[in-house]
């Protein structure tokens, strides 16, 4: 039932503000013209990625996941429109978080439960869908991500940190860092 309230909310959000910040009403981006999802500095909070146990068969480009397939194997994956790619580098053992989650039995979802924001419609197959070609999605930005007292398996990050600006990505186990090289 939250899922299906928190999913009515953004849907509202969406379609009545060009954009959605989540956490405060200012959000990281300081120019706002090219931003779809926000959320507030300084909350040492990040953004958890879907847990599937079976991995989607036709993702749409952009698709990113903690790949559960095997609970004791887990790792962040992103789908480039061709592969997935490995975002973490290493098996995390997730067992105990996937009680915590809902499996098909318990809590299946309609086809059409999904929360799309920056279009009125989408194909891509996702629980939120951010779709538009001008505006992204900024991640929750941390100074370090020591500061993150329990991370979630799944959780994404932008760390902010001088001289260490990048991805990073939690697959349960360890942190795995993304940056230009």
């Amino acid at each position: 039932m939250k899922k299906i309230i928190l999913i009515i909310c953004l849907v509202v959000t969406a379609s009545v503000n060009a954009q959605v910040i989540i956490g405060d009403a200012l959000g990281s981006a300081t120019i706002k013209t090219s931003v779809l999802l926000d959320f507030a500095l300084g909350q040492n909070k990040g953004l958890i990625l879907p847990y599937v146990r079976t991995m989607p068969t036709l993702p749409a480009g952009g698709t990113i996941v903690l790949d559960a397939t095997s609970a004791t194997a887990a790792r962040v994956k992103f789908y480039n429109d061709s592969s997935w790619l490995d975002l973490s580098g290493q098996d995390a053992n997730v067992t105990s978080a996937l009680a915590d989650q809902p499996t098909a039995a318990q809590a299946p979802e309609p086809v059409s439960a999904k929360a799309i924001m920056g279009a009125d419609s989408s194909s891509a197959d996702g629980v939120l869908v951010l779709q538009s070609t001008t505006k992204a999605m900024i991640l929750p930005i941390v100074d370090n991500v020591l500061n993150i007292l329990s991370p979630s398996p799944g959780m994404m990050v932008y760390v902010n940190k001088a001289g260490a600006k990048r991805l990073a990505v939690f697959n349960g186990n360890k942190w795995s860092f993304w940056s230009k090289q």
